[in-house]
């Protein structure tokens, strides 16, 4: 098995490490309510996905 010849510093390995970067989630409006949503998940608000209903939400009375 091979061997480095030189230790990796700290830094040049975390250099290596960093190509990576952080992105802030998608939100989309949603379609039956117009509240922000995640792209790909049911309205926390309505209970609708694509238009149609996925859930069913109980009305605050």
């Amino acid at each position: 098995m091979a061997h480095p010849k030189r230790k990796i510093s700290k830094q040049r390995r975390d250099k290596r490490r960093t190509h990576y970067k952080a992105v802030a989630a998608t939100f989309m409006e949603c379609s039956n309510c117009g509240a922000p949503v995640l792209l790909h998940r049911v309205c926390s608000e309505c209970g609708y996905y694509k238009g149609k209903p996925a859930i069913e939400k109980e009305l605050a009375v």
